[in-house]
């Protein structure tokens, strides 16, 4: 059982962040081609041919900078299915929509000044030359972004970056509940007073918003039992939380109802993403371990190198608390518990599918048993756990179809 204080923050939506970026990049370039313009001191060009030049940039950089961005996605993407199609890295970084952002800033700027400009005979050169520095700062982003792009369809890049967004999640999870609140006791939730269930289409949950859910409980006198954590798919009618409260609120006054604050709380989206979804990384790089154990890729080496991975996170989240997870109010008072997934879930997650599948490959057969192996060794005491049983299946397995290398294997 943990208790804690201060919940993991909330991360707004890719989307999201990426629509306020293109509109302030755009409101900027407006500015700035509102106010250029109008600059009378200094040296100074012809207007008509700063006004054509402007034009012709900025219908330019329109086309470039979408033809650009068509083939990184496409290529990337086609690129990325060949790990996992639920693979989207490169898509939701925050370089690459900043990057198009600024685009669309360039772009805006130079119609905006053109048309200032319109007819005028002369203009300062501070209008062509920002334009031109604007160009030099895009083509170094672009540069840049066909690099991340080189770097997100290898296989090493592309391992790299799960496993730390991954460590990112469960160091963010070890730290929330690194700090102490008061003792809960295990029986100490008021009557259940009724449970939430998901009203609408199938979805999934990709953030919880944990500040408004504590304040929704605290204002309800309540406490808000999460069954569902990120990373789980909600169908309709099913029930994503039960609501405990030592007093019933009126029937006649709906506004006292806690359930629409609680829905309100958790963002859903079509995928997975890992801002708070601490079994992520686990699912990416099993996947990616079975579609190279596959008979159509049959690529064990990158199956090893998967697991090297695989067993990093394991490793790391050994220390992990388990149990719910109780997050307190400002007061001390218990307010959400959150169902925490536990150490056989990450093992499950991580190799319950890969244990099987390796079975035909001696090299991953040979790195599952000593992957296995070191977890073992940090869990002692588990005598009859998942771990243990799963050692036991892949020394059988080696035994019995490669008697030689379990020979050359075995102390």
């Amino acid at each position: 059982m943990a208790a804690v204080t201060r919940p993991i923050p909330l991360r707004r939506t890719p989307r999201l962040r990426a629509e306020l970026s293109q509109l302030l990049f755009a409101a900027s370039g407006v500015g700035l081609g509102l106010v250029l313009p109008r600059i009378t001191g200094g040296p100074q060009v012809s207007g008509p041919q700063a006004n054509e030049l402007l034009i012709g940039l900025g219908f330019s950089v329109l086309g470039v900078t979408a033809l650009i961005f068509s083939l990184l996605f496409l290529v990337v993407q086609w690129a990325h299915t060949s790990f996992t199609p639920r693979l989207t890295l490169f898509g939701n970084a925050p370089f690459v929509w900043r990057t198009f952002a600024f685009a669309i800033g360039l772009v805006v700027f130079c119609l905006t000044a053109g048309l200032v400009i319109g007819t005028s005979s002369r203009v300062s050169t501070a209008v062509p030359g920002a334009a031109v520095v604007l160009l030099l700062v895009l083509l170094a982003l672009l540069r840049t972004l066909q690099l991340k792009a080189l770097a997100s369809i290898q296989l090493a890049p592309v391992l790299h970056a799960v496993t730390e967004r991954g460590r990112l999640v469960l160091d963010a999870l070890r730290s929330a509940a690194s700090r102490p609140a008061a003792p809960v006791p295990a029986a100490a939730l008021p009557p259940l007073r009724s449970t939430v269930s998901w009203p609408r289409p199938m979805t999934i949950l990709q953030q919880v918003d944990m500040e408004r859910l504590l304040a929704t409980a605290r204002a309800a006198h309540a406490v808000v039992v999460l069954r569902v954590i990120p990373g789980t798919t909600l169908s309709f009618g099913a029930p994503v939380a039960d609501i405990h409260t030592a007093t019933e609120p009126p029937a006649d006054q709906a506004s006292a109802d806690p359930a629409p604050a609680v829905l309100a709380a958790l963002l859903t989206g079509a995928e997975r993403t890992f801002d708070q979804d601490p079994l992520l990384a686990f699912r990416l790089l099993a996947d990616i371990v079975l579609r190279a154990l596959s008979p159509a890729v049959n690529d064990p080496a990158t199956a090893v190198q998967s697991l090297d991975c695989l067993e990093d996170l394991l490793t790391g989240q050994a220390g992990l608390p388990t149990g719910p997870l109780h997050v307190a109010d400002p007061d001390g008072h218990v307010r959400v518990v959150v169902e925490l997934p536990g150490r056989d879930e990450y093992l499950q997650t991580a190799l319950g599918d890969v244990v099987s599948a390796s079975a035909h490959a001696p090299m991953v057969l040979l790195r599952l048993r000593t992957l296995l192996l070191h977890l073992a060794a940090g869990q002692p005491a588990d005598r009859d756990g998942l771990v243990q049983r799963r050692l036991a299946w892949a020394e059988q397995e080696l035994a019995r179809r490669y008697p030689t290398l379990w020979d050359e294997a075995r102390p």
